[in-house]
């Protein structure tokens, strides 16, 4: 089974400390399905045309997994703590094989 991870860029954060809310409650959710953080911060470097933000990537053991994870009503709780405290993009991306 392939694994599948979350890629989330933050495009900018307007309000820390909902941020550090929405973390609280958004890792035990993740960790439930199996989520495992890889990367969780700025970037050492960044190349072609590439942005200087905060970026964090999630690994989960299948695709099914990621997305249950959130759909999950723990995340939804999370995201619903976030608001519009941060403008980020998210994606999932199951690996080959």
């Amino acid at each position: 089974m392939a694994k599948a991870y979350w890629v989330v860029c933050y495009h900018s954060i307007s309000d820390e400390a909902a941020l550090k809310e929405y973390a609280k409650l958004a890792g035990p959710s993740l960790e439930a399905w199996g989520g495992r953080y890889l990367v969780r911060g700025m970037p050492a470097k960044v190349y072609e045309g590439g942005l200087n933000q905060r970026t964090v990537v999630v690994e989960f053991d299948s695709l099914e997994k990621a997305i249950a994870a959130h759909e999950a009503p723990g995340y939804q709780a999370a995201l619903k703590v976030l608001g519009d405290a941060a403008k980020r993009d998210m994606r999932v991306v199951e690996a080959p094989g």
